[in-house]
């Protein structure tokens, strides 16, 4: 779990619209060739996924093919232990990466965050997947007393890397969520890379997409051996969710993630007496996520700084992800016992939260260190940049929403 790119590509507008072919695979040209090591890791990622789907049982109805749900293939793809996208060793963040984050823009976003949870932070931090630690850097350094700071970092790799970044201070790694959680719990953009389905109307029912795999001769790699197989979606969680968001449009696809929603579901639970929650990432609220014309959903890949629609190929090599259903999250939250404190644009919130103050009253080392931050913060704050697409939800309990009133003239939860 990291965080991902600033801004989305003219063919992902602000309002997430897509009216390409779902799913679309792109011309090998317009992406850059991976190295021979990157190649040959990526091969290493193939088999591992092969080996997957050749271990699951056979479709009679489907002529005998062997399948597995996308959800397991984006799991295998971004966190198969030493071989995923996350899991491997390869730079995801910065110019060198793949893609660019808000941490790594400027340090301002984080001391906001700081300033912003001052009261919470004092009974400590919880950060899910620190990407390369620089938030965890910036939180820390903007606390007048540092707080029991702990990070939940599924990648070995990432792990190590923040270790190294955080070098000396007193941060804490876990493997797992502990039984409680006191403080506030920071995610941003994690949401996002949760493994999640893809669900499509077709022929007057909901079908899923699984993922089978071609025999190919095992020296091709220009070709992905990976293909779409779609199954009439069964009855169950999923099938429920689908027939209440997804439009009865023909062809209309779309994700659903109710692992996300799992997730935040048990974060809420073991949230401690008067603990928040705090998601950052791009997405919208249900009314404007299922909308008609976003026929072929959110789903995107991030390789190279470039973007494209199809997960089948360079598997381990590039990020995956899909916008966050922000209605689904809020409601997952409450029905386990938090309340909505505020939701809005980062733009919004950052303003609420004091980013601008922060800016004014910083100590420059001269007048182009103060250039260079001012135009960051304006990346973090432009509506053509991060600042609406990326959105802000922020949960919690007992008197947290007291303690965050600051945020209540900022909040948008009515839009949920």
């Amino acid at each position: 779990m990291a965080d991902r790119p600033t801004a989305m590509p003219a063919s992902d507008s602000v309002n997430g619209s897509r009216s390409a072919r779902p799913l679309q695979r792109p011309n090998p040209a317009e992406l850059p060739a991976p190295s021979p090591e990157a190649l040959a890791h990526g091969m290493a990622v193939r088999e591992y996924l092969r080996t997957l789907i050749e271990a699951a049982p056979a479709d009679a109805a489907h002529q005998n093919r062997r399948t597995i749900s996308f959800a397991d293939f984006m799991r295998g793809a971004l966190y198969a232990p030493g071989l995923g996208y996350y899991a491997a060793g390869a730079t995801k963040l910065g110019q060198d990466g793949d893609f660019v984050t808000a941490p790594e823009l400027s340090s301002f976003f984080g001391a906001t965050l700081s300033q912003a949870f001052r009261s919470q932070a004092l009974a400590g931090i919880l950060e899910l997947g620190a990407g390369s630690g620089k938030l965890a850097a910036d939180v820390l350094d903007a606390c007048a007393e540092p707080p029991m700071y702990s990070i939940l970092e599924v990648s070995a790799d990432l792990r190590q890397r923040q270790q190294e970044k955080l070098s000396g201070r007193d941060v804490a790694w876990r493997d797992t969520l502990p039984a409680r959680i006191d403080g506030i719990v920071l995610a941003n953009e994690v949401l996002d890379a949760v493994p999640c389905e893809i669900v499509r109307f077709s022929n007057g029912e909901y079908q899923q997409a699984y993922v089978a795999c071609e025999t190919t001769d095992a020296a091709d790699t220009a070709n992905s051996p990976f293909e779409w197989c779609w199954k009439p979606l069964g009855h169950g969680a999923l099938f429920e969710a689908a027939v209440a968001r997804i439009p009865t449009i023909e062809g209309y696809t779309t994700e659903i993630n109710l692992e996300a929603e799992a997730l935040v579901s048990t974060l809420t639970e073991r949230l401690g007496e008067n603990g928040a929650m705090c998601f950052i990432d791009y997405g919208f609220p249900r009314r404007g996520y299922y909308v008609d014309d976003r026929v072929g959903g959110t789903l995107a890949c991030h390789y190279k700084h470039r973007v494209h629609f199809d997960p089948l190929i360079l598997a381990g090599l590039q990020d995956i992800t899909a916008h966050v259903d922000f209605t689904a999250i809020a409601e997952a939250a409450v029905e386990a016992g938090a309340e909505v404190i505020c939701y809005a644009t980062q733009a919004q919130f950052l303003l609420a939260a004091g980013i601008l103050t922060l800016l004014e009253a910083h100590a420059f080392s001269g007048e182009a260190a103060r250039m260079a931050a001012v135009g960051a913060v304006q990346k973090l704050l432009s509506p053509s940049e991060m600042g609406e697409l990326f959105k802000v939800l922020v949960v919690g309990k007992g008197d947290a929403a007291q303690v965050l009133s600051e945020l209540a003239r900022v909040d948008q939860s009515y839009r949920l």
